[in-house]
């Protein structure tokens, strides 16, 4: 059986509730994220075993999600931060265009922040990281919404703007994988099966 690559957003956050743009602000999951993140726990134990690598963002909310998982972190690495927002961090995307019409974090500058390139060799090199684990065993990637996103796109060889037409919302999962040798999204924004 062919190995997968799984990505795993954190729970949700205060600020992902309101729309705040969060890349390095440091913030804690919800009593709802921790909730999302042990079911996620649940929706990924039947999808894989035991993966053989599990990286992590070095967040606070990302690592969460993956102790409340159930996953045991094997590393943590700033490529898999979340984009770096610049002078948006802790906006909404409302409040950034009443100076910058029209922005979005696809098609925009964001000031003091990544580019898509800053944000697509980033990727690259998470993904080369992942490919050269993958032969051994599943691989899990925990980290954050627009940067998975981006992760996708890249996966299957599109634009890291390509992630626009990706969701994945707080503690969903993405799995990506090969259909004979062309890489593949196998499932996208499976979402955790919260209990009553």
């Amino acid at each position: 059986m062919a190995h997968r690559l799984f990505l795993l957003r954190h729970g949700q956050t205060e600020w992902s509730v309101n729309g705040r743009h969060t890349g390095r602000t440091d913030i804690p999951l919800t009593a709802a994220g921790e909730d999302q993140a042990r079911a996620a726990g649940g929706t990924l134990r039947t999808l894989l075993g035991g993966p053989k690598l599990v990286i992590s963002s070095p967040r606070e909310r990302a690592q969460r999600t993956a102790e409340l998982a159930g996953l045991r972190v094997d590393e943590l690495t700033e490529d898999l931060g979340e984009w770096d927002y610049g002078a948006y961090e802790g906006l909404t995307t409302p409040k950034i265009r009443e100076t910058d019409p029209g922005w979005t974090v696809w098609t925009h500058a964001i000031p003091g922040g990544e580019s898509a390139a800053d944000v697509a060799a980033r990727a690259d090199k998470v993904l080369d990281r992942a490919r050269r684990e993958i032969d051994n065993g599943d691989v899990v990637l925990v980290g954050h919404g627009h940067f998975s996103r981006v992760l996708v796109a890249r996966w299957v060889g599109l634009s890291s703007t390509a992630g626009v037409h990706f969701g994945l919302d707080p503690a969903g999962i993405a799995v990506l994988g090969d259909e004979r040798g062309e890489p593949q999204v196998e499932h996208l924004n499976l979402l955790p099966a919260l209990e009553g």
